[in-house]
């Protein structure tokens, strides 16, 4: 007598299932599914690794330029600078030229003062720089609440630059219109309080699309654009900021270089006279 032993059907593995599925997609839609993963993380790179820090992916870009044809040379800093040695930083050059004037990032918002502010302005006076103090704009308070804030934490002085507006940003649920017209309050706000243009710093784009109008012209502007060899904004300009990684001695890490369109008189001139 013979013995059937009962035979059972070998169970597919669900991700042999899904293998079978996949191969069953027509190629439009391996090449579709392609492309958006590649987006996806090209996205996902330039969000969290690129935009933060800039222009400073210079395997991408090149190497920093420094522009020919301009002397007064100058830093901005915060910080991002960490504690700087300033007798270091006092015979640092930029291309054989001296570093004649420094900008300080002083507030944020309408609730942030920069750690590294106050010991930062003391010290750029101290060892001989004409200094600046920038606020940085934020689209989480009213420009009102910004100025205010910025007139009490910031002291500036006869000799010293004009306050400074780094604005970058707009609000996307905000008309160009009102935007503007926060931006112009927090410019008379200051500007009643130290009798002078405040200088607007922005980059060269965002400058044409958001603060074209007229109603800026008379401000003194200081505009971000990296590596080239001249600049592609059209209008007047005082201060081109030309690189954010520079480097010098006092200083760890990158720091931004600038430099100032026209003589050290004039600059002398643009300054808070009393």
């Amino acid at each position: 007598m013979s013995r059937h032993r009962k035979t059972t059907k070998p169970k597919k593995r669900p991700h042999a299932r899904h293998a079978t599925l996949l191969g069953k997609l027509p190629r439009w839609a391996w090449v579709l599914g392609g492309v958006a993963v590649i987006v996806a993380y090209v996205w996902t790179f330039y969000y969290f690794f690129v935009g933060p820090y800039g222009f400073r992916w210079r395997a991408i870009y090149g190497d920093a330029k420094y522009p020919s044809g301009y002397e007064i040379r100058g830093i901005d800093i915060s910080h991002y600078q960490g504690d700087i040695d300033w007798e270091q930083l006092q015979n640092a050059m930029i291309e054989k030229c001296p570093i004649r004037f420094v900008m300080i990032k002083a507030t944020e918002g309408a609730s942030r003062l920069d750690p590294m502010f106050n010991d930062n302005f003391r010290n750029a006076r101290d060892y001989g720089f004409i200094r600046g103090a920038y606020h940085f704009w934020s689209n989480k308070s009213s420009a009102r609440e910004q100025a205010q804030f910025f007139l009490k934490r910031v002291h500036l002085q006869k000799g010293d630059l004009p306050p400074v507006l780094d604005v970058e940003h707009k609000p996307k649920d905000m008309s160009d219109d009102d935007f503007r017209r926060e931006v112009l309050t927090w410019l008379h706000i200051v500007e009643d309080k130290y009798h002078v243009k405040p200088i607007i710093y922005t980059y060269y784009k965002f400058k044409v699309n958001y603060l074209g109008t007229p109603v800026f012209d008379d401000y003194p502007y200081w505009i971000a654009h990296y590596y080239v060899d001249k600049i592609e904004y059209k209008g007047p300009w005082k201060f081109w900021q030309h690189t954010d990684a520079g480097r010098l001695p006092g200083i760890k890490g990158y720091v931004d270089f600038n430099l100032y369109n026209g003589s050290y008189y004039d600059l002398k001139r643009l300054c808070i006279d009393r």
